[in-house]
Order: structure tokens, then sequence, then C-alpha cells
């Protein structure tokens, strides 16, 4: 077991993986000019590791960032507070379990009369001198609105309430008043293993080049090793959980952040015997088959082979 922080890479120099304690998180003032009361901690990049993606820890406090533009997609999933968010001429005000995506070229800015947080995914990752990032002008100060998601015009946010990953809950047929999202594949829940996954942004919400989604492991719970041909993040909201990356194992808790490259042979077990959860973020976006490489399907595979040689 290490408590480690930092990237490993394998012999060849490519990035493998990205541990960032949560005592080694440090936020920093960030856009000067353009922005208010904002500090923001990358938690990984282009100069981090990453191909694909980069992932940003956002704190804005009586304050603001102007309207801009981006030539990447941004996905965002509100921690704490009440920003409010200007996304394409309207003004909503969003609170913690808020989600959604900032489609390329769509002008946005953000406001906040008191401490708000979120965390933002960028995909594809964006450009070390920010020659992707254009700003239009000042904030907008319109009233906003209480993100309303039953709302048919609502076509980009969305809201994680509690209780919708319970899946006693789903199991159970909901009244036409319900004040919830009308039930259809945005309320799904994929249960396997122990595990809870709820699917936040993605197409359903013009996401074309990353996804958010929840994860809640049940005690004992696992994922055995495997890899992908996209990255991931994970950024662990409650609990405990041991992961095991290209052979080392780590204990993740409340505030880190992981992160693992294209090919990183990766697994995770729930060992404290309580429940967790955090946010994971994939880049670019799985594709419609064939997003899990397991080891055990193909040891298995080569055991038949030789077994098959050996009788031959």
């Amino acid at each position: 077991m290490s408590d480690d922080s930092g990237t490993r890479r394998l012999a060849d120099g490519m990035p493998s993986y990205r541990l960032l304690r949560r005592e080694d998180i440090q936020l920093a003032d960030a856009l000067p000019g353009h922005a208010s009361g904002l500090k923001a901690c990358r938690l990984v990049d282009g100069s981090l590791g990453s191909t694909h993606m980069a992932m940003t820890l956002v704190s804005l406090s009586s304050g603001h960032v102007d309207t801009h533009v981006h030539s990447f997609e941004t996905g965002f999933y509100v921690l704490e507070g009440l920003p409010v968010f200007y996304l394409d001429g309207d003004a909503v005000q969003v609170q913690p379990g808020a989600c959604g995506v900032i489609p390329i070229g769509v002008p946005h800015a953000f406001r906040a009369d008191e401490e708000a947080g979120w965390l933002e995914m960028a995909a594809p990752r964006p450009r070390s001198d920010r020659s992707d990032t254009f700003f239009l002008g000042p904030t907008p100060d319109s009233p906003p609105e209480p993100l309303n998601i039953r709302d048919p015009r609502n076509r980009n946010l969305f809201l994680l309430s509690e209780g919708e990953m319970d899946l006693d809950v789903l199991k159970r047929g909901a009244a036409v008043g319900a004040p919830t999202v009308s039930a259809s594949m945005a309320t799904a829940v994929l249960a396997y293993s122990g595990i809870a996954v709820k699917m936040l942004v993605d197409q359903r919400l013009d996401a074309q080049l990353h996804t958010i989604f929840m994860v809640d492991y049940q005690p004992g719970a696992c994922a055995h090793p495997h890899d992908h041909p996209f990255e991931e993040s994970y950024y662990i909201l409650e609990g405990e959980v041991d992961v095991i990356a290209d052979d080392d194992r780590f204990t993740l808790r409340p505030g880190d952040f992981f992160w693992t490259a294209v090919g990183c042979v990766h697994a995770f077990y729930e060992v404290q015997g309580n429940p967790v959860r955090w946010l994971e973020t994939s880049a670019p976006g799985p594709p419609a088959r064939h997003s899990y490489r397991f080891e055990r399907d193909w040891d298995y595979l080569a055991e038949r082979l030789a077994s098959e040689v050996g009788a031959a």
C-alpha cells in the first residue's frame, strides 16, 4: 500500500496514472483581468500527462468570470454553493448536484455572491497558452432563474438529487406529478457487482467529446483489473476505496483525485465495509463496443488456447 502522490510513467516515458492527494491540491488565482474571486487548481492536463482531457477544481467567492467561449467542450459538477451560470443568454442558479455541458463555441459566464465550487472537465485538453479561449465582454447581471430540469427547453443541464441512485426507489413507479424529471434513460441507473453508475453528462445533454457520471460502491463492491481505449479521472466524494493501477495500490479518500491513461490496467476494491461515492469522467467518450478490456477474460482465452494446443 502506498500514499505517494504524483504521476507514474512507464518505461517508454508515457504516463500511466496520476494521484493527487487532497492535502496537495492548492487553489491559486485564475484568469487575471477577466475574473474576480476565482481560484482554481488544474488536477490533470497536457502538462501533467493527459492526452485527451483537463480536470480543474474551481472556487468562486463573491466574484465573477467574464463572458467567453472555448474551442473545446466543458462539463461541470457543482460541489458547493449557489453559483449563477450564464449559458447562451440564459441565467440559471445552480446548486450542489447540478451538472451539465457547455458546448464548443457557446458563450458563458459565472457569478457567485458567496462561496461556490465545482469540478470542471474539458475535452479535448485546453492549450497551455489559452489560445483556445476567447473573452467577449463583461459578466451579465440579469437575474437568474432556478434550474428546472422538468422544463423540456432545458438542453444542457441536469440535477442529481438525493436518492436518485437508490435502486429500491427506482423499482417503484413515480406519480405523474412527482417533482422529478420524467422517467426515462435520464433516470436510469446501471447496477452490477455492487456498483451503481448514473450517467450525468453525455450525448443526452449534447456532450460529444466526454462523459461525466456518478459511481456508488456498496460494501464489498469491486471492479476487477481492466483498461480502456480512453482516459478516465476519479474525484472521491464519500468513503474510501482501494485502487490498483499497474500493480501499485493506493487507498483513495474524500478529496483525492486519480487519473488513468489509455491502457493503464486498473481495479477498484471496497475493503472497509462502507459505501463509497466518486465522480468519474472519460475522454474521448466511450465507444459503443469494447469500452472495457478485462484481464480475466483474456487470461481465460490464453488458458483455453494453451489447452487446445496441448491437446493437439
